[in-house]
C-alpha cells in the first residue's frame, strides 16, 4: 500500500501542477488584460486560488515521496492536499483526479502501517 499511495500521490501532485499552472495563469491573464464580461471574469479571492495552486501539488509530491518511510506523515500530508485543491479549485473535471488520488493515496498511507515500520499495523 506504501508503493501505491507514493505513485498516486506523485501523479495527484504532478496533475495538480497543470490546475495549478492554469489557475495562477489565469488569473493573472485577468490581472494583465482585465475582465470580458460574460467571458473571462477575476476570482473571488486571488491570492487564496494563487497560494493553494502552488501548495496543493507540493503537499502531493511530498506526501507521496514520504508514504514509505513516514506513512502516516505522509498521509496527513496526501489528505490535506486534496481538501486544498478542492477549496482552491472545486471539485470539477479538470480536479476530479488530482482530488481523487491525493485524497485515495492519503487514505491507502494511514492504512499501511505505522510510520517507522515497513509491515503493517496488524
Amino acid at each position: 500500500m506504501r508503493n501505491a499511495a507514493l505513485v498516486l500521490g506523485i501523479t495527484a501532485g504532478i496533475f495538480g501542477m497543470i490546475v495549478g499552472f492554469f489557475g495562477y495563469g489565469y488569473t493573472a491573464a485577468v490581472e494583465h488584460f482585465g475582465e470580458i464580461e460574460g467571458l473571462a471574469e477575476q476570482v473571488g479571492n486571488v491570492q487564496q486560488l494563487r497560494l493553494l495552486a502552488v501548495l496543493s501539488p507540493l503537499l502531493a509530491i511530498a506526501g507521496g515521496a514520504m508514504a514509505r518511510a513516514r506513512a502516516l506523515w505522509g498521509g496527513v500530508l496526501l489528505l490535506a492536499s486534496a481538501a486544498a485543491m478542492h477549496a482552491g479549485f472545486g471539485f470539477n473535471v479538470f480536479t476530479i483526479f488530482p482530488i481523487s488520488f491525493a485524497a485515495t493515496a492519503g487514505l491507502m498511507a494511514l492504512a499501511a502501517g505505522r510510520p517507522d515500520e515497513p509491515k503493517a499495523h496488524f
